[in-house]
């Protein structure tokens, strides 16, 4: 009888370990994909602090497309560009 209680101890005590290490890993998969998605937000956050918002960059967009075209002058696209983006 005595031998039967040991038995079910080891076994718990194992199952415990096992639910520990699972929970461990569960957490290190969350944070590790909290830290992508974070890092996924990181260059529209660059680009706010800049001073770059989606309207600028789709402004830059259409110029840079203009350009391509020969719609608009090396000149022309650098002086639109430079009214965009301000002062350096």
């Amino acid at each position: 009888m005595g031998q039967d209680r040991r038995q079910r101890r080891r076994r718990a005590a194992a199952l415990g370990g096992a639910a520990v290490a699972a929970k461990k890993h569960h957490d290190a998969k969350e944070a590790e994909q909290q830290a992508a998605a974070a890092a996924d937000d990181q260059p529209v956050q660059d680009c706010a602090a800049g001073g770059m918002t989606p309207e600028t960059l789709d402004e830059l967009q259409r110029l840079g497309e203009l350009h391509e075209q020969h719609v608009l002058t090396d000149e022309e696209f650098e002086s639109e560009k430079a009214k965009l983006l301000g002062p350096a």
